[in-house]
C-alpha cells in the first residue's frame, strides 16, 4: 500500500479526535496528489538544493536552482493553504490531514517543507488572534505569495528565552520600532515570495526582565508601500544538512513592527505558532524515518550477497541482522508516525473547543517532537548500515537523510527542553491527571502503564534535582507506552494493514518492558551529580 493510502487509512480508522475530517476517499485523493507532487517535483529538487545550497548576495538570500519555480507550483496547487481557513482562500482541512500531507512532502525533501511549516504555523496564530492583521495576512499566506518566519533566538539567548534583549520602542505616533539581532531563523530571508512576515519576540523599553517582559510583533520585510523595512540578512549559516533551507542571522534596525496579542504576553501568544512548529518537527522526523526505512528495505530486497558459495548470492534481507535492522526501523517509523498524527488530531480537537483534547495534545507533543526527531536520525543511520558503503556516498540519499535529520532534536526546543516541559509542567504540574487520561485513551500494555504511573508517584515527592534529571528518561518511557498503545490499536483497527501492524506491535513489545524498566530506574537515580563531580574533578 502506498504512503498516501496508508496515511489515509490511519486517519480514518486508527487516529481518534480528527475534527471535521473529510471522508477517507477524499483524504486519500488529497494525499495521492501530494505523493505525485513530491515524486515529480520535490524529490528531484532535494539533491540539487543539497548540492548548491543557498547563498547571500547583496544582503539577500538566493535559493537553489529550481526552488522558486517549485515553490510557485506548490503554492499554486493549494498546498501552502491546506490548513488555512476557507474564508481566507485555504482548503480548511484539519491539521491532522495537513500533517499527513507534510509527511509525504518531507519524505521527499524536508528542507523545502520548512517554509510551508512556517506559513501554516503563522496562519494558526493569526486565526487565533483575528482582527485586521489576520484579514490582511491570512489570504496571502494561504496562496503562498507571502511567507513567514519565527524569530526567538538571539546570540546570547537560545532556549533561555527570558534573556532576550531585542528592543522595541513605541514612538509618539504609536508606531513600534524594533532594534537588535535574531539568529537561527529558518527561511529568514529568501527569494521565493513577495513578502516575509517575521514574528518577533522583543522587549519593550521599561518592560520587566524575564519572559513576562516580552511582547510579540509582526515585522514585515517590506512596508505597505513596497519599501524595505529595517530588516537585513547579516549571515547565512553553513550547516551539516538541510542545505536547501536558509538559516539566517537577521538584523533589525528601527524596523517597523505591529503588536500581536497583549503587551507582556508575547511568549504565550507565540505559543500558538510554537505548538505548530513542534508538531511540524515531529512530522519531519516521521517523514525521514519512513523514507529511510523504505530505502533500506528496497535496497535489501535487491542487493545480493552471501549464501552458499556454490549457489547464487541471496538478497541481504535474508540475513538475520539485516532483518533486525529493517524491523526496528519500520517499527520506529510507524510508532512516531502514529504519535505525530494523534497529537495533530488532538490539537485539532482542542482548536475546535475541546479543552481536554488540548491538554492531551500539550502532553503528547513533547513526545512526538523528541521521538520523531530521534527516529528520523536513527533510521537514516540504520539505512546507511543496511546499504553499507553505498549508504556512505552521495550517490544514494541515505547520507543526506542523516545530515538533514540531525537538527530535528535541536530546533524548536531540544530533547531536554521537551522532557522538562513534559514532566514538570504537563505531568507533575497537575498530579498526573492528564497523563492518566492519555494512558486510558492510548491503552498501552498494562505493565507499561503501571510502570509509568509508579514512576510518576515516586517522582511526586522527589527532590527538584532528581526530577530534572528524570525529564528525558521519563519522556522516552512515555514514548514507549504511546508507541505500544498506538501500534496495538492499529493492529486491531487498520483493516487490510492490521496484520502488518500486529507484527510490528509484537516486535516493539518484545523489548518494551525491559527498556521501560531501565528508563524507570534511570528516572529515580540520585547519583548523577556525584558521579559527574567525581569523573570531572579538577586535577
Amino acid at each position: 500500500m502506498s504512503q498516501a493510502a496508508t496515511l489515509a487509512l490511519l486517519l480514518d480508522r486508527v487516529v481518534d479526535g480528527v475534527e471535521a475530517r473529510p471522508d477517507a476517499e477524499t483524504t486519500a485523493a488529497v494525499l495521492e496528489e501530494a505523493e505525485r507532487f513530491a515524486r515529480d517535483r520535490l524529490a528531484p529538487l532535494a539533491a540539487v538544493a543539497d548540492r548548491e545550497g543557498c547563498r547571500l548576495e547583496g544582503g539577500r538570500v538566493r535559493t537553489a536552482t529550481g526552488h522558486a519555480a517549485t515553490w510557485r507550483d506548490f503554492a499554486g496547487g493549494g498546498w501552502a493553504g491546506l490548513a488555512s481557513p476557507e474564508t481566507a482562500g485555504g482548503a480548511g482541512l484539519p491539521l491532522a490531514v495537513a500533517s499527513a500531507a507534510q509527511e509525504v512532502f518531507d519524505a521527499a525533501n524536508p528542507a523545502f517543507g520548512m517554509l510551508a511549516i512556517n506559513a501554516r504555523c503563522a496562519s494558526r496564530l493569526l486565526v487565533q488572534q483575528g482582527g485586521a492583521l489576520a484579514g490582511a495576512w491570512l489570504p496571502r499566506l494561504a496562496d503562498g505569495s507571502w511567507t513567514a518566519s519565527i524569530c526567538i533566538s538571539e546570540p546570547q539567548a537560545g532556549s533561555d528565552v527570558g534573556r532576550i534583549r531585542l528592543r522595541a520602542e513605541e514612538g509618539a505616533d504609536g508606531t513600534w520600532r524594533l532594534t537588535g539581532e535574531k539568529c537561527w531563523i529558518s527561511f529568514g530571508d529568501h527569494d521565493l515570495s513577495e513578502r516575509i512576515g517575521h514574528f518577533v519576540l522583543a522587549r519593550p523599553r521599561g518592560a520587566p526582565a524575564g519572559t513576562r517582559g516580552l511582547s510579540l510583533f509582526l515585522v514585515p520585510d517590506t512596508l505597505d508601500d513596497g519599501a524595505r523595512n529595517g530588516v537585513a540578512a547579516l549571515r547565512l549559516e553553513e550547516k551539516l544538512g538541510l542545505h536547501g533551507s536558509p538559516t539566517c542571522t537577521l538584523g533589525f534596525e528601527d524596523a517597523v513592527g505591529i503588536p500581536v496579542g497583549p503587551a507582556g504576553r508575547g511568549l504565550p501568544t507565540l505559543f500558538a505558532m510554537i505548538v505548530g512548529m513542534r508538531l511540524g518537527v515531529a512530522v519531519q522526523g516521521a517523514a525521514v524515518a519512513q523514507a529511510a526505512a523504505s530505502l533500506a528495505l528496497s535496497y535489501a530486497r535487491d542487493r545480493a550477497q552471501g549464501g552458499p558459495p556454490d549457489a547464487p548470492p541471496v538478497p541481504i534481507m535474508r540475513h538475520a541482522e539485516v532483518r533486525r535492522l529493517l524491523l526496528a526501523a519500520q517499527a520506529r517509523a510507524e510508532a512516531v508516525r502514529l504519535i505525530a498524527l494523534q497529537a495533530a488530531a488532538w490539537v485539532d480537537a482542542g482548536d475546535a473547543g475541546d479543552p481536554s483534547a488540548a491538554a492531551r495534545a500539550a502532553l503528547l507533543l513533547p513526545v512526538a517532537k523528541a521521538l520523531g526527531a530521534e527516529a528520523g536520525f536513527a533510521n537514516a543511520d540504520a539505512a546507511i548500515q543496511v546499504l553499507g558503503g553505498a549508504g556512505y556516498v552521495r550517490e544514494w540519499p541515505a547520507e543526506r537523510m542523516l545530515r538533514d535529520a540531525r537538527v530535528f532534536s535541536l530546533y524548536e526546543g531540544t530533547t531536554a527542553i521537551q522532557g522538562l516541559d513534559l514532566l514538570l509542567r504537563r505531568v507533575l504540574g497537575d498530579g498526573g491527571a492528564v497523563l492518566g487520561e492519555v494512558l486510558d485513551r492510548l491503552a498501552p500494555a498494562a505493565p507499561l502503564a503501571a510502570r509509568l504511573r509508579g514512576t510518576v508517584a515516586a517522582l511526586a515527592d522527589a527532590p527538584a534535582r532528581t526530577r530534572e534529571a528524570a525529564a528525558v528518561p521519563f519522556l522516552r518511557l512515555l514514548g514507549l507506552a504511546a508507541a505500544d498503545g498506538l501500534l496495538r490499536r492499529a493492529a486491531e483497527t487498520a483493516g487490510p494493514l492490521a496484520g502488518r501492524y500486529a507484527a510490528l506491535a509484537a516486535f516493539h513489545a518484545a523489548e518494551a518492558e525491559e527498556r521501560a524498566a531501565l528508563l524507570a530506574a534511570r528516572c529515580l537515580r540520585g547519583d548523577l551529580d556525584a558521579a559527574f563531580d567525581a569523573a570531572f574533578a579538577p586535577d
